[in-house]
């Protein structure tokens, strides 16, 4: 068996092997990778809040991420309000939207000639038969408060990785006794920080633009809850490609049982399209450029893996994921070649040595 033979045999069972673990310790392993991400917000929002002019800089770095854990705690207690007062409202008028439904069945039976009339009957009997409004809901309140639940440990891995952020630099150092492979870990962790942060900060400021267009549009077309279809689209906007359609979607099938009309239907449709290419293809490359030197047709993969493994938190985790995946891949000589097949353009940039690789 000759080397490079053996060594993809040892890299295949190997991530088999990390996968079943990835898999089995999700309830374990999820919350301490979200609690890095969340680390690396407060971060990102306690250096704004260090930049305040004036202020700023005369607040104590401690006091600056209490600040933030408070505003992310206030923003997570906003989203959560208007989660629980749609959903109500949703459960509510149910049968409203039920009759709604059956208006936009029936004009569209009528276009294609079918003279079968529909009732709310025997759509439960035909093809409904497995929904069940009241279950439903109980099960979004079900995921919401497990959520919460998992977030709160999240909060509490994070606020402890906070209070190591001091003496990190000082065990790093302690890793090894050669200067240059202590220096070399630090530049590492620091692209890692640098890449990392600058995608959740630019990302974010994306996504919450992107919301507040949503919501404009939205509410220029009279489209009822717009405020939670506008986070819903934000918060989808994490998740790369599929995103940007699961956000579209929902508001646009309200927009159907709503109007019962095809004209505002379409235009909505063509509005909120509209929003999500400018972002997507214009606003999101000229502010991001290509920070994280990921192939479009890995992200996509890394997206499916990723939410196989860990469900809607693996689809929003799996760009910061893979792109640290591929940064540290490209510090090692014999897994620099991977590296480079997932990066986008085929250069890298090794803090090693500081040459760039071209595939």
């Amino acid at each position: 068996m000759n080397d490079p033979f053996r060594d993809l045999v040892l890299g295949l069972l190997f991530a088999i092997m990390l996968g079943w673990v990835l898999v089995e310790g999700r309830g374990v392993i999820l919350p301490v990778v979200a609690s890095f991400i969340v680390a690396y917000i407060v971060l990102g929002l306690a250096d704004l809040i260090g930049r305040l002019p004036g202020v700023g800089a005369r607040i104590p770095e401690t006091i600056r991420h209490m600040a933030a854990i408070v505003l992310i705690g206030m923003a997570l207690f906003g989203i959560i309000s208007l989660i629980l007062a749609n959903i109500g409202e949703v459960a509510a008028r149910a049968p409203d939207y039920q009759q709604r439904l059956l208006a936009a069945i029936q004009a569209g039976a009528d276009l294609l000639k079918i003279e079968t009339e529909p009732t709310w009957e025997t759509l439960r009997q035909d093809v409904l038969s497995q929904i069940n409004l009241q279950r439903a809901m109980g099960t979004v309140a079900a995921s919401l408060a497990s959520i919460v639940a998992t977030f709160s440990v999240v909060v509490i891995y994070a606020g402890f990785l906070l209070t190591e952020k001091g003496a990190f630099d000082k065990k790093v150092g302690r890793l090894s006794d050669d200067p240059a492979r202590v220096a070399h870990l630090r530049t590492l962790i620091a692209a890692i920080n640098r890449r990392i942060g600058t995608y959740l900060a630019v990302k974010t400021a994306i996504n919450v633009f992107l919301g507040l267009l949503s919501y404009t549009i939205m509410r220029i077309a009279g489209i009822e809850f717009a405020g939670f279809w506008a986070l819903l689209i934000g918060l989808f906007n994490y998740i790369p490609y599929v995103g940007s359609f699961l956000g579209v979607t929902f508001p646009v099938a309200l927009a159907v049982v709503q109007f019962g009309a095809l004209g505002p239907v379409i235009a909505l449709t063509a509005a909120l399209a509209g929003a999500q290419i400018f972002v997507g293809n214009f606003l999101e490359p000229y502010l991001m450029g290509n920070s994280l030197n990921l192939s479009p047709f890995v992200i996509l993969v890394s997206l499916v893996v990723w939410s196989a493994m860990w469900g809607l938190p693996g689809a929003i985790l799996s760009v910061p994921i893979t792109a640290i995946l591929v940064i540290v891949l490209s510090e090692f000589k014999r897994t620099r070649p991977i590296a480079i097949l997932l990066s986008r353009d085929g250069e890298i940039t090794s803090s090693a040595t500081g040459d760039g690789a071209g595939a």
